[in-house]
């Protein structure tokens, strides 16, 4: 099941929506303009995220994850590679650290900066395709990626798909590259698919 480009473009429209409403906040909250550029949207198959991302990032990952549920239910995910969540946690909280490593503090900004994310995604999600869902408490997590997917891919009760949209996060002179991943079963991929064509 591969997204015809209408709903590509649907999509891809959604979540610029989500993903503006967080520069917007995030910019509110730092007092500092932050820029979300406009992100790539694609679904493939889950056996295929692994591989995708992959070619994008190496190493550990820092992961803001969240459980939503509802007629449409899954995983969001927000990923960065592991500088690029000290750098962006760095930029946005003004510490300017030179530290290679996750301090609390930035541990918190960044499951602050994933909450603000997520949350802005699949409230919109609900808002316009008129669904209640709602989502967990998120959970940050620094591993290695391929130990992340796994996790992902366990308990595969029917066959499941990753809505990836990949953007920059653009704060002050410093451009980071982020991941937002969504997955989803297929019945609440065809319900999300069906909603869209409504909207379309």
């Amino acid at each position: 099941m591969i997204l015809n480009e209408n709903q590509k473009d649907a999509l891809s429209e959604l979540i610029n929506i989500a993903f503006s409403r967080t520069a917007a906040s995030l910019s509110e909250l730092t007092g500092d303009r932050i820029i979300l550029e406009p992100p790539k949207v694609d679904v493939i198959p889950i056996e295929e995220l692994q591989e995708r991302l992959l070619k994008e990032i190496n190493g550990d990952v820092a992961t803001v994850h969240q459980i939503f549920s509802g007629p449409v239910s899954g995983d969001a995910l927000l990923l960065l590679d592991h500088q690029g969540a000290i750098r962006l946690a760095s930029l946005v909280s003004g510490e300017d650290v030179e530290v290679d490593y996750m301090t609390p503090s930035l541990k918190e900004v960044l499951m602050e900066i994933g909450n603000i994310l997520l949350n802005a995604c699949l409230g919109m999600f609900g808002n316009l395709l008129q669904l209640h869902i709602t989502f967990s408490v998120p959970k940050i997590h620094l591993e290695a990626l391929n130990v992340m997917l796994d996790t992902l891919v366990i308990s595969q009760q029917e066959l499941k798909y990753a809505l990836i949209a990949i953007t920059q996060f653009k704060v002050k002179d410093s451009s980071i590259k982020g991941y937002l991943v969504i997955v989803l079963g297929v019945s609440s991929l065809e319900k999300l698919l069906e909603s869209l064509e409504k909207i379309g």
